[in-house]
């Protein structure tokens, strides 16, 4: 009956995310640089934050400011301001508008707000630091009829903006724009992370699943757990330095990570023991011994904020864990650990119950013959699909063949599936069937083993020699065993597969390829080929290796040569006495890089100016860099408005795909590791990095040397262009390459040249900006690529970081048991190159002006990748305004 006195009862009465009573009505300010300040809140632990409320005592400086400027641009239309008043529940609110008016006006504003999901985000931000409030301080920011104004207005302030302030906000209205779409995504994370369990999507458990996997201090748990602790983890935050989030002797309570900020440690007695950072953890050791709190945990710095996991659901998880975790054990040491799955995420896994976690080598090689792979006879077709699940509804198969080199090597994989596969025909019935099963699996798995990795399995002596024995004994077994009939066919295929590759071989056998003295390409010493070659351990290449003096010897060895034999060499082409020698790339800004004795594939793991030296340890740094290393690298001096930009895009997506094509899954391990741990090259990963780099300072270079403003405009505007067909023909890698040329500081400086760049391209590269953005881990990319159907050539440099971040945040054994949990998310980033290229490239060729010149142009460009050269360029180009 009171519904308005109560609705203020409890608006005046919530905790504010912990902060105390409501804040006091802030006083209006008359400049952008005022920001409200609301009454002090004290900083209680928040057991259950609400995503309505702020999470910082007052805005930010910068927040304040971004919020004025929208304001004012509000109050300022001619057509109408959307904030009017409202009234709604026979209360009357002033200056207010609808969560889809505002979501709906923001979008008008720029190009780089693409979707009103990232509106939302961009003015939840603004909320959760007070610059708007929800009228009642009901909910969080939504793009509904829900009603939202300004700080300022909610006192009933009538003030209109002057000429002076709407000048003032158009000029400040792109930088504001900017800083809200970077810090959108954070602040729905944060909201998300504030809601009540019972209250979070499908979607937001998702969206917070994908942020732990990135977070250090869960980097030991399984996929499993963080998938749970994504339901009840929850976001706090507390604005002030000095303020003591629990004391020792305290009941613990809570396991907390710190997400931003930094805290002090301190034991009574012993002062502050130790600081923790952003990053770490701290409270969980209370909670396992359920023991008092062993020290006082002080907030260094305001506004730091925290995630946090309480007793209650961290004891229940890690029970859930240990009770659906099964552990196989011989002679009293755990070999296998498997875990149940979810029944949330069973679907995933079809009709298996358990998934690996960790494991022997041989036990889990063992598992997965017997679970994975079909005994009972009916093998499947030639394609090796009808009887196995597929990889779809079960990856432990694919992702054991796709990482079995990182914990069994290829040779000791080899002997158990030897052993697995011998067997006598003169036993009992019973212990026949069970052989012949056994002579079933090995062959299925060799067959999937030969279709997934390809050319590894063939190129290694040890499992050449097996699959040859392998064959003739399943051949004479055919003849008395009709049963194996299938599994014959399945190595038939094998067999056809090997043979196949061998003729490829012959016929490519004695392939040199030659590094150019004045930079790259690496090319074919007998010239261009049709489509691109695979560059093989055994090939020849050519390169120069220079000594302090600047004179050089040219050497040819095997791409495999290790570091130690090249330097042997040069030192005696060089006659340079052998005590205590390295080989180093100098670069072209000067720095230098030593190679390990080990190392292989040294000419193409190169920068793009680089040039290999050999040096005494003790002169190492005397070697400077050749002259010619500061300018461009050979290519054609071309106009680049000769060549239609389609054109250009077209062969530089061929040129791409081709060099992508090359690349084996098992190079990203190689580089990942390090190919001295495998003895194993990376060269054609080498190449197609380089790539990426090579188009990246082309741009930077063509600009910064073209003299005319007006040339360098129609340029300017041709390699937007060519982003943007590059991102049609989905060569992701040279957009990225393009646009990040674009945004180096040597071209972004260009002011003049920017400015007289036509609006419609201007939005077009902010729009692109927007899409390499790398805030969130590059959510804004993978969401785009998650899109696209194949063939892709993707963005090389994100795959080989996450690669880098599962390698370095999981320990590949624990316990000594392979960690499967690591091997799994390894594989599912290879498996993202095996899905670019599940099709062959096909592009409708544009109309041919000038093919040949255009393929010559793009296979070879010149560049200057020398940041100090370039910027000194710019500089000349449009001399520095004072």
């Amino acid at each position: 009956k009171n519904k308005d006195f109560m609705g203020d009862l409890i608006s005046n009465n919530k905790l504010k995310n912990g902060f105390g009573p409501p804040a006091l009505t802030k006083s209006p300010s008359p400049t952008p640089q005022s920001p409200p300040a609301s009454a002090s809140r004290r900083p209680l632990s928040p057991d259950s934050p609400n995503p309505s409320l702020p999470i910082t005592e007052s805005p930010s400086p910068q927040m304040a400011e971004i919020g004025w400027t929208l304001r004012m641009l509000l109050l300022g239309q001619r057509s109408g301001s959307i904030l009017r008043d409202h009234k709604t529940s026979n209360r009357m609110f002033r200056r207010c508008a609808s969560g889809t008016e505002l979501v709906d006006w923001l979008m008008t504003l720029s190009p780089s707000i693409h979707t009103r999901h990232q509106a939302s985000g961009m003015w939840q931000a603004l909320l959760e630091e007070g610059v708007i409030a929800h009228v009642t301080g009901e909910h969080p920011f939504r793009d509904k009829a829900l009603l939202y104004r300004f700080w300022q207005d909610e006192d009933g302030s009538l003030e209109q903006p002057t000429e002076n302030d709407m000048v003032q906000a158009e000029d400040q209205l792109n930088a504001s724009i900017a800083t809200l779409v970077q810090r959108g995504p954070d602040a729905v994370m944060r909201m998300i992370l504030r809601k009540p369990s019972h209250e979070r999507t499908m979607d937001d458990l998702e969206t917070i699943y994908e942020e732990l996997l990135h977070i250090k201090a869960l980097s030991h748990l399984s996929n499993s757990v963080k998938r749970e602790l994504a339901a009840v983890i929850v976001f706090e935050a507390h604005p002030h330095a000095g303020t003591v989030l629990f004391n020792q002797g305290d009941e613990g309570r809570s396991w907390y990570i710190i997400l931003r900020g930094s805290v002090d440690v301190v034991i009574h007695g012993k002062g502050t023991v130790t600081t923790l950072q952003e990053g770490d953890d701290f409270g969980k050791l209370a909670l396992i011994n359920d023991a008092p709190r062993a020290a006082t945990i002080v907030l260094r710095e305001n506004n730091c904020h925290f995630l946090r996991v309480d007793k209650e659901n961290f004891n229940r998880i890690l029970r859930d864990v240990e009770a659906n975790t099964v552990r196989l054990k011989e002679h009293g040491q755990d070999v296998l650990v498997l875990e149940k799955i979810s029944p949330s995420h069973s679907v995933a896994y079809s009709h298996f119950k358990y998934t690996v976690m960790a494991g022997t080598p041989q036990k889990m090689l063992e598992h997965l013959l017997e679970t994975r792979l079909d005994g009972r006879g009916g093998g499947g077709s030639v394609g090796g699909r009808d009887s196995l699940p597929s990889i779809s509804s079960d990856p432990f198969l694919e992702d054991f063949l796709l990482t079995h080199i990182v914990f069994m090597p290829t040779h000791q994989l080899v002997t158990e599936l030897n052993f697995m596969s011998t067997y006598r025909i003169d036993s009992p019935s019973q212990d026949r069937e069970f052989l012949l099963a056994c002579k079933r699996r090995v062959v299925q798995f060799v067959h999937r083993w030969v279709i997934t990795i390809r050319h590894p399995v063939f190129d290694d002596s040890s499992s050449l020699a097996f699959l040859e024995e392998l064959a003739t004994e399943l051949e004479a077994d055919c003849i008395q065993w009709s049963s194996l009939q299938e599994e014959a066919s399945l190595m038939h295929h094998v067999m056809s597969q090997l043979r196949r590759y061998q003729d490829e071989r012959a016929l490519n056998a004695g392939q040199k390829w030659k590094l150019p003295p004045c930079g790259q390409p690496i090319s074919l010493f007998s010239g261009s080929s049709e489509g691109r070659t695979v560059i093989r351990p055994t090939d020849d290449i050519i390169f120069r290796v220079y000594c302090a003096d600047h004179t050089y010897c040219t050497l040819r060895f095997h791409v495999n040569t290790t570091a130690e034999t090249i330097k042997m060499c040069a030192a005696d082409k060089l006659k340079l006495r052998h005590d205590d020698l390295v080989l180093a790339e100098v670069k072209s800004n000067g720095e230098r890089v030593v190679f390990r004795d080990n190392d292989v594939s040294i000419p193409t793991g190169l920068s793009l100016n680089g040039r290999i030296f050999v040096s005494p340890k003790d002169h190492l740094d005397a070697l400077t860099c050749l002259t010619e290393q500061e300018g461009p690298t050979e290519g054609m001096e071309v106009d680049l408005e000769l060549f239609s930009t389609k054109e250009l895009a077209y062969h530089m997506t061929l040129f791409d795909w081709d060099l992508f094509w090359c690349v084996h899954e098992y190079e990203l391990i190689y580089h990942t590791f390090g190919r001295h741990h495998f003895g194993q090259i990376t060269a054609n990963l080498d190449v197609f990095l380089r790539r990426f780099n090579e188009i990246q300072f082309w741009v930077v270079t063509e600009l910064c040397l073209t003299p005319s403003l007006s040339k360098r405009v129609q340029i300017l505007r041709k390699l937007i262009k060519l982003a943007a067909y590059c991102k049609e023909f989905q060569n992701l890698n040279a957009f990225f390459a393009i646009v990040m040329g674009l945004s180096n500081v040597a071209v972004s400086r260009l002011s003049l040249t920017w400015e007289k760049l036509p609006s419609k391209f201007r939005k077009l590269y902010t729009e692109f900006e927007s899409l390499i953005d790398p805030s969130r881990n590059h959510r804004a990319y993978r969401i785009s690529v998650g899109k696209l159907q194949p063939p892709v050539v993707p963005f090389m440099p994100l795959l080989l970081k996450d690669m880098t971040f599962t390698h370095e945040g999981n320990k590949t054994c624990l316990d000594g048991l392979v960690n499967f949990e690591k091997m799994h998310m390894l594989a599912q980033t290879m498996r993202t190159i095996r899905y670019c290229r599940s099709r062959h490239l096909v592009l409708d060729p544009p109309s041919p002006k000038s093919e040949a010149e255009v393929r010559s142009y793009i296979s070879c460009l010149r560049i200057i990748d020398n940041q100090r050269v370039l910027t000194g360029l710019s500089q000349k180009l449009e001399p520095r305004r004072s």
